[in-house]
């Protein structure tokens, strides 16, 4: 039997305007990577990938940076969609 390559889900590639807006609003809040990926429950790791445009985050992640970072997620689509 042949595996559907079709029914998997491509991987999104980064959004540029999301890691910028991360890492200004973090900058912005005179915060670490650290901190706020410690606040986020994230790796350090995984937030200089998205914040470098590197990894595109899940869902889940965005909503707990926002939240790290004290943002609505309408605050946070406002800026990306100003970037």
């Amino acid at each position: 039997m042949a595996w559907d390559v079709s029914a998997v889900p491509r991987q999104l590639a980064p959004d540029p305007s999301l890691a910028a807006v991360l890492r200004r609003l973090r900058l912005e809040r005179g915060t670490t990577q650290e901190a706020l990926a410690y606040r986020s429950g994230i790796t350090t790791g995984s937030l200089a990938r998205i914040e470098l445009g590197q990894a595109s985050p899940a869902w889940t992640t965005v909503r707990l940076i926002a939240a790290a970072l004290d943002v609505t997620l309408v605050e946070l689509a406002a800026a990306v969609e100003a970037a």
